[in-house]
């Protein structure tokens, strides 16, 4: 099994307002973290107004300063955040 840490973005109520002034930035970040390698998939769920998104990083540390850093809380795209451990385990 591996560790890793599961940011969860719940979205404003304006989203579909404030979203499209942010991405170019939001994107920038996320491409900078997983070139890093601490960034394993992001994304938004399937209607990310009602689900919101969620991130893969490889430690706590790094979901915490993604989130912290992010245009998309920064700017309130994003009204609350939390991490959850998760262990990403494979059935041989």
């Amino acid at each position: 099994m591996s560790k890793k840490y599961v940011l969860f973005y719940e979205s404003a109520d304006d989203l579909a307002e404030k979203a499209p002034l942010h991405f170019a930035a939001h994107s920038e970040l996320g491409h900078a973290f997983h070139e890093r390698g601490s960034l394993v998939a992001y994304g938004p769920f399937g209607n990310p107004q009602e689900e919101g998104s969620m991130a893969v990083f490889t430690s706590r540390e790094t979901a915490e300063d993604f989130a912290r850093n992010d245009p998309f809380v920064i700017n309130s795209v994003v009204r609350n955040w939390q991490i959850r451990e998760w262990d990403e385990a494979f059935l041989p």
